[in-house]
């Protein structure tokens, strides 16, 4: 297995200062009082510029460290922060903080630091171009894998413990490699059909190109400052990155070379919105996106020959009486009357089930481009992690729920619910697999079951099984291997596993440590569109 300290050495040191001044920063900010005091601004801004700027930058927009901004800072988690800041890291470069700035000091560089930045900072088109690193020169990459294992029965694993990827064998189910990535991936990789190519996105705007075959980082891009997710067509040539800030739509091409960054707002240009998410629709050879502020849904067409988009009143479409813009890599507008926040597709791709976070679900053609239905849906849905399959002769759907606890089973021919199955708690991932009579639900949102994967019988909507961690532990997101014979769960501990469950008798086979594993994702599951995973 190839050493960590082979990784790119900008990559590598991103990494690393991560784990030191944003998680000192967040601990800070989630301990300071409120605000702090008005004098205090001109010393927290000396001290940021004494302390934090030379890793994130002078406008606080990052460097070889993320942004330091209260969007990127929000979602640290008080006690884990505050043992690494109060005693470093065991090899990497965070020190010990603990002793080193006065405390009140501390609490008014992170208030200072967590107030927004006005004006609102912006990432251009120049500092996408700007920020692209080449790693490796393409040309000297072999043309077929460097391992003996079955390249589309291949796992990556996100260990968000210490930043790296694992990659397994999905058939003797053992890592062959491990990489140090950017800090705190999200939103899943993506593959294309080959399953050569894989495009990671980090919360801090960082999409990274990975060649598989190879073990090698190829490329980077920075897209954004604050980012959700990365969607790529199945040739590879197109990239699109969903933005949190700035607000924008950011569209590559195969070598994350920037074709255009779309500015987010409604028709009239006057509301501006984050984009909740970005996902590749195949059949439609076009991009699909979520709006977080603004009720649409937006479609990218990466197809040349895309029909030409009407920018306003047409008169006459067959002899093109009025406006229009080309149909290729612009936004065709669903509009809406609320906003979804995340959604699923129909296996056809033709139907998008979506909900806002307030639980209002909503069912929108993407050909009539217009709401078709409502979903009866209560708390939290997470449609982006439903999946689907044959019962009783139809297709169904199924999706966890993060306030409510239970799955929702619901009819895609009528849009009615088949049943609410209660769960020990509100769920994150619900996974399957064709080949598996079983789906496996976790309860992560609830702090007495999050220790807790249920299983549920397909064909008789019952749970038939629990599978336990120990208590206080967090046990979730199963993924299965491409035959679907195994099933394999993250204990997210920083001293974790996997552990590999068989998919008939549900008994545990296997554990791999890991540290603090979260997602893992299936080469052919994933490119195939497997109908027991997400997008």
């Amino acid at each position: 297995m190839q050493s960590p300290s082979t990784y790119p050495a900008t990559v590598a040191n991103s990494s690393v200062y991560v784990q030191s001044a944003a998680l000192l920063l967040g601990v800070f900010l989630l301990s300071l009082a409120p605000a702090a005091r008005a004098a205090d601004v001109p010393d927290a801004a000396r001290s940021y510029q004494q302390h934090c700027a030379a890793c994130h930058g002078a406008d606080r927009l990052g460097g070889t460290g993320p942004a330091l901004l209260p969007e990127n800072l929000a979602r640290l988690r008080k006690e884990e922060a505050q043992a690494v800041v109060r005693d470093g890291r065991t090899a990497t470069q965070m020190a010990a903080f603990g002793a080193l700035i006065p405390p009140d000091d501390l609490a008014a560089l992170v208030a200072w630091i967590y107030t927004p930045v006005v004006p609102a900072p912006s990432w251009s088109e120049a500092d996408i171009r700007a920020s692209r690193i080449q790693h490796v020169d393409p040309a000297t990459l072999a043309a077929k894998p460097i391992f003996s294992a079955d390249p589309m029965n291949l796992f990556l694993v996100v260990e968000t413990g210490d930043h790296h990827v694992s990659v397994l064998d999905g058939d003797k189910l053992e890592r062959i490699h491990r990489f140090q990535s950017r800090h705190a991936l999200h939103g899943g990789p993506k593959f294309t059909a080959d399953g050569r190519y894989v495009f990671f996105a980090s919360r801090d705007g960082w999409i990274t190109k990975y060649d598989l075959w190879n073990l090698k980082v190829v490329t980077e891009v920075r897209g954004g400052i604050n980012t959700r997710n990365v969607a790529v067509s199945p040739d590879g040539k197109y990239v699109a990155v969903a933005n949190y800030l700035p607000h924008t739509l950011v569209l590559l091409d195969g070598d994350l070379n920037l074709l255009k960054s779309i500015p987010v707002t409604d028709r009239e240009g006057k509301a501006s919105s984050r984009v909740s998410a970005v996902y590749e629709a195949t059949p439609r050879k076009s991009f699909v996106a979520a709006l977080k502020d603004v009720p649409e849904v937006w479609e990218i067409s990466f197809d040349p020959a895309a029909q030409d988009i009407p920018a306003g009143f047409v008169h006459d479409y067959k002899y093109r009486e009025g406006a229009f813009i080309p149909g290729y890599l612009n936004p065709r507008r669903t509009e809406l009357g609320q906003v979804l926040d995340d959604f699923f597709f129909t296996q056809d791709y033709s139907t998008v089930l979506g909900a806002s976070r307030e639980g209002v679900g909503q069912v929108v053609n993407l050909d009539v481009r217009r709401k078709i239905a409502d979903l009866p849906l209560d708390g939290m849905p997470h449609l982006g992690s439903g999946i689907s399959w044959e019962w009783r002769g139809r297709r169904v759907m199924a999706s966890t729920n993060l306030k409510a606890a239970e799955v929702t089973v619901i009819d895609l021919k009528d849009w009615s619910v088949v049943k609410r199955i209660p769960t020990r708690g509100p769920g994150f991932f619900l996974r399957s697999h064709e080949n598996s009579p079983y789906a496996f639900v976790d309860s992560m949102m609830s702090r007495e079951a999050k220790n807790t994967l249920q299983v549920i019988d397909k064909q008789t909507l019952e749970i038939v099984k629990e599978l336990k961690a120990a208590p206080g532990q967090t046990l979730a997101h199963v993924e299965f291997t491409r035959d679907g014979r195994y099933a394999l769960a993250s204990l997210w501990e920083m001293d974790g596993a996997l552990i590999i469950y068989d998919a008939q008798t549900l008994e545990e086979v296997k554990r791999i440590p890991m540290k603090k594993p979260v997602g893992k994702y299936n080469v052919w599951n994933k490119i195939t569109r497997e109908e027991g995973t997400s997008h």
